[in-house]
């Protein structure tokens, strides 16, 4: 396969069905967004082992689902594409639960940080708020399936969860939030 074609030189790209479109529009935005957060998801399993790292894997791929989705034409398209499930959902979801259970419950906001990887984990999750945002202002103009930002809404979930879940397994800082105000200053 060859990795250079030149035909997106002059600032254009194609679609899953063949439509070319510019390489700033929305949907380009929206997947290519996707894929910098699998790449980051890509750091953070890295980083961990066993049943983290099994769980990171299981996103990544439903991340490649998202990005297949949001690279097709919704009309011109063919190409039968993977499918992402409510399933894919209630998943993360059990994730968030589980992790929670073993979790001191939260009281303020923390600042993100405390160790390397708590830190990637919230570079994790800012990225998925931003892939949600972009599929969410693609979708006030073009047919996206609902799915796609339940399923980044509940990743971004996870990962702040995952970044409290991470810090507490290897003693980090939580440092907490306290908000100044004029009168305190």
């Amino acid at each position: 396969m060859k990795i250079y074609t030149k035909t997106g030189d002059s600032g254009l790209t194609s679609l899953i069905g063949g439509v070319r479109i510019a390489k700033h529009n929305a949907r380009i935005e929206a997947y290519g967004t996707v894929d910098e957060l699998n790449a980051h998801i890509g750091l953070l399993r890295d980083h961990n082992q066993g049943h983290l790292f099994d769980v990171l894997i299981e996103i990544q791929d439903r991340l490649f689902t998202l990005g297949s989705h949001l690279a097709a034409h919704p009309e011109k398209s063919k190409m039968k594409l993977p499918e992402i499930f409510e399933e894919d959902v209630i998943f993360l979801e059990k994730e968030i639960d589980a992790m929670n259970e073993q979790l001191p419950e939260m009281r303020a906001f923390v600042l993100p940080g405390g160790n390397v990887v708590v830190s990637y984990t919230h570079i994790a999750r800012c990225v998925c708020r931003r892939a949600e945002r972009c599929v969410s202002f693609l979708s006030s103009n073009e047919m996206v399936e609902p799915i796609i930002g339940k399923y980044l809404n509940r990743l971004s979930d996870y990962l702040f969860v995952l970044s409290r879940f991470i810090g507490m397994q290897n003693n980090a800082l939580e440092v907490v939030w306290k908000p100044r105000h004029k009168d305190k200053i």
